[in-house]
């Protein structure tokens, strides 16, 4: 009876994580047809800071962990639709030109309606966008790396501050309520 009742035990832990593994992820058809149509949602789940001192502060905190991962909460998104990049990121690092007084310029907060997009795919099925914002100042690339279950890794470089990567998913856009109006 007890043999059974470990078995019963390590099936039902097994399935209980393969289930929670499962979830985020889209068919690889949905995510090769989001990206074709240059229309997602980047949701970021963690940021990773490139930034020592950044690190060794994180790393300094009580109950912290060892990693050099902050996980995200709240909506901080890359939307991409046509003709208009909306991106809302915080930043964990070191600026080299910073704006005293105005929070909102030391973090990725920006609508970009002048940019380029360059993308391929792999063998293997994952996609690269290179995205470069022409009429923003301080970004000169944003990179989005596509897996074949939507998962996504977005690295930022900016002219005047340390590149930062993040990890998440993509998804379908949202009708603007707006627009949905109209």
């Amino acid at each position: 009876m007890k043999k059974y009742i470990s078995l019963l035990f390590i099936f039902g832990f097994l399935f209980f994580f393969q289930s929670c593994a499962s979830q985020g992820s889209l068919d690889s058809k949905t995510v090769d047809a989001l990206v074709e149509s240059q229309e997602f949602t980047f949701n970021a789940q963690r940021a990773n800071p490139t930034n020592y001192d950044v690190i060794n502060i994180m790393n300094s905190m009580p109950n912290a962990t060892a990693t050099r991962m902050l996980n995200l909460n709240g909506d901080y998104t890359i939307e991409l639709r046509k003709g208009n990049l909306e991106v809302v990121l915080p930043y964990f690092g070191r600026l080299f030109n910073p704006t005293y007084g105005s929070a909102s310029d030391n973090s990725y907060r920006f609508t970009s309606k002048d940019f380029t997009i360059t993308k391929e795919q792999n063998k293997k099925g994952k996609w690269t966008l290179k995205i470069k914002p022409n009429d923003v100042k301080n970004v000169s690339e944003i990179n989005i790396e596509v897996f074949k279950t939507g998962k996504a890794f977005v690295s930022m470089r900016s002219n005047d501050r340390q590149p930062i990567t993040y990890d998440g998913y993509i998804s379908k856009n949202e009708v603007n309520q707006e627009k949905a109006k109209l």
